[in-house]
């Protein structure tokens, strides 16, 4: 695996168009109303904040109902903050119906070679053919960056993808997310909020394969020849390790961590009939408290919440006759700041990825060059990313 901090040739080709986007694309300060007003507004909105879990920490939280699309509370709905491996929830939606699962591909060393050093992996290698199911466990259940690079170049490339995973997020109407690269890796300027994640839950859900990835606990993965070695899927509501329980009525979805983001999760669990989304983004304490918030929100849904009035809802997508939601005014009262904006810090130097997923964006800004150049310069200088997904 070639050293993240040396940039590859196509990236240092790309240098010159993805820097200037990339600035130009740092989240603006305002939070949309996409949703509904309540949901651009400071502070818990729920009918009745007293009844909610006492001690919860996360930067912000948002519980949904995934039939209806009703969100039935939230914090900070549409703050931007890194969202780790839970923007492969975005990957899954965009790509996962491109391929046959039956479909196979010989991984070579070029569809490896600019996976981020410390990302999370499954363990593909060089020379091994793989199908394309076996890849989505990879990538469900592992979070494995190297399953997703290979899956990309299939594609068409990471730049390509990236692109597509962007076009999708507007379709989906998730405007606080922009996507740098395909897997949720610490990179300036990646972002996404509670409210578009589990946009992306909530729509990859109505997809069978998806729904049947994520609430996949084991699979055995190729080793080379007739060889395997067991996968367990990293969601501890689903496998309840590290000491927690499995979730009852848990069906997924995607958990993540890196050491900038800290912990976020997008669950989803069924009960009596009725499912629930809980997204958590940056509980104060690692481990598995992010798993803990989200129990506690699923179990307020289905009790003192399940006849919650609405403060908002989850909308359609516009491929999908959703109504076009238009953003709030930059001075809107209460709107949460834009966050998330720096990549951790790692010995193994920057990664190019930021510069080659700028570069799917550059025909749409194309101004302020000079100055937004030496911003991204800079940025990519201080920018040095580890992920350590499921840890």
């Amino acid at each position: 695996m070639r050293d993240s901090s040396r940039l590859t040739r196509r990236a240092a080709l790309g240098l010159t168009a993805a820097a200037l986007p990339l600035a130009a694309a740092t989240p603006a300060s305002a939070a949309t109303a996409i949703g509904g007003e309540r949901l651009a507004r400071a502070g818990i909105q729920a009918g009745d904040a007293s009844t909610l879990p006492k001690k919860l920490t996360a930067r912000a939280w948002l519980i949904a109902d995934h039939k209806t699309g009703e969100v039935l509370a939230s914090y900070r709905a549409h703050q931007r903050l890194a969202p780790a491996s839970t923007l492969k929830m975005l990957f899954a939606v965009t790509v996962l119906g491109k391929f046959e699962r039956t479909r196979t591909y010989r991984v070579t060393d070029a569809d490896l070679a600019d996976v981020p050093s410390g990302s999370s992996l499954v363990g593909v290698k060089p020379g091994i053919l793989y199908s394309v199911h076996q890849l989505w466990q990879g990538v469900f259940l592992r979070s494995g960056n190297d399953a997703v690079h290979v899956l990309a170049h299939m594609n068409g490339g990471i730049a390509a993808t990236v692109a597509e995973m962007q076009a999708k997020a507007k379709d989906l109407q998730a405007l606080d997310t922009h996507v740098v690269s395909p897997d949720g890796f610490d990179h300036p300027g990646q972002v996404s909020s509670a409210y578009d994640l589990t946009l992306f839950a909530r729509h990859g859900l109505h997809d069978d394969d998806f729904s049947a990835y994520c609430s996949t606990r084991t699979a055995n993965f190729p080793a080379g020849g007739k060889k395997t070695f067991q996968i367990q899927n990293t969601d501890r509501l689903l496998s309840g390790a590290y000491g927690l329980r499995p979730y009852p009525g848990i069906i997924g979805v995607k958990n993540g961590y890196t050491s900038h983001a800290g912990n976020t999760f997008t669950g989803a669990a069924t009960r009596g009939g009725r499912t629930l989304l809980v997204t958590v983004m940056h509980p104060a304490n690692g481990g598995n408290e992010v798993y803990k918030e989200t129990a506690a929100l699923l179990d307020w849904g289905f009790g003192k919440g399940s006849s919650a009035r609405a403060v908002g809802t989850l909308v359609e997508p516009l491929s999908e006759g959703g109504a076009t939601a238009s953003p709030t005014p930059s001075g809107a009262k209460g709107a949460p700041g834009a966050s998330g904006t720096a990549a951790s810090s790692s010995s193994d130097g920057p990664s190019p990825w930021p510069m080659l997923g700028g570069a799917a964006g550059a025909v749409a800004v194309l101004t302020g060059g000079a100055f937004a150049l030496r911003r991204r310069r800079a940025a990519v200088a201080a920018a040095k990313s580890q992920e350590l997904d499921g840890s």
